[in-house]
């Protein structure tokens, strides 16, 4: 089992592509200075040295990127059926997802982490013990940089309308970058996360037409069920260069 396994990620290593990425950094640097350092902090972090390989750097090889496609429509089609599936079995529940400001969120957003206290891997007492915090981002001043949250919420029903599933991400030029998701753990099987995944997508092509390339983090250091589950989106290996731009 593990030899196969080893073989696969073998293969697709072999097979990454190699993508450029243009952080845009000279469109921001004097229009919004807290937005240009959290670029410029990213692209610093991108090239340090990796933690485990030193010979490589940090996001260099297996970054999971899927790179968009024209329309939401052709986005949708070029995800695994079983991502479709998801999308649709919450859409049909009733969920819908939206822009949130993370402030009026909190209460929520502490129940969502102290919904289990296993994900990949056990979490940290931090979410399991403390209180989310509040944010202090400024409003961002332009659409090519920007670290917009969303949410989904429930239908309603017997106990109300609420927030069952949050993401935030960073928005630099031709990336998007999930830097942090999760859902509440009684609404997993409702297809919730999935479907926040795809309605991120969807805003890109309306909020951010410059992003291109829409990433998670990276794949070879994930779990078995964390690479299947991304490659359900189509966040795939790559070879990534970062252009500060």
């Amino acid at each position: 089992m593990w030899i196969t396994e080893v073989y696969k990620q073998l293969k697709e290593f072999l097979a990454m592509p190699e993508i450029t990425i243009n952080l845009m950094y000279s469109s921001v640097v004097n229009v919004d200075q807290f937005y240009a350092d959290i670029v410029k902090r990213f692209y610093e972090e991108a090239y340090k040295r990796h933690r485990k390989f030193p010979f490589i750097r940090a996001m260099e090889y297996g970054v999971a990127v899927c790179q968009l496609p024209s329309s939401f429509d052709e986005y949708f089609m070029m995800v695994e059926g079983s991502a479709r599936r998801n999308y649709r079995k919450a859409s049909h529940l009733g969920y819908k997802a939206r822009r949130i400001q993370y402030n009026e969120h909190l209460d929520e957003i502490g129940e969502i982490w102290r919904s289990t206290p296993v994900r990949q891997g056990r979490m940290p007492d931090k979410f399991l013990k403390g209180k989310p915090e509040p944010c202090t981002n400024p409003a961002s001043q332009s659409p090519l940089h920007d670290y917009p949250y969303y949410g989904v919420f429930s239908a309603g029903g017997q106990h109300g309308a609420g927030l069952v599933a949050y993401a935030g991400c960073l928005i630099a030029g031709e990336l998007c970058l999930i830097e942090q998701i999760m859902g509440h753990a009684d609404k997993q099987s409702d297809g919730i996360v999935p479907f926040l995944i795809m309605e991120i997508a969807r805003d890109l092509f309306i909020s951010y037409r410059t992003v291109r390339y829409y990433a998670f983090g990276t794949y070879f250091g994930a779990g078995v069920t964390m690479r299947r589950f991304k490659r359900k989106f189509r966040f795939l290996p790559c070879r990534a260069k970062w252009l500060l731009g």
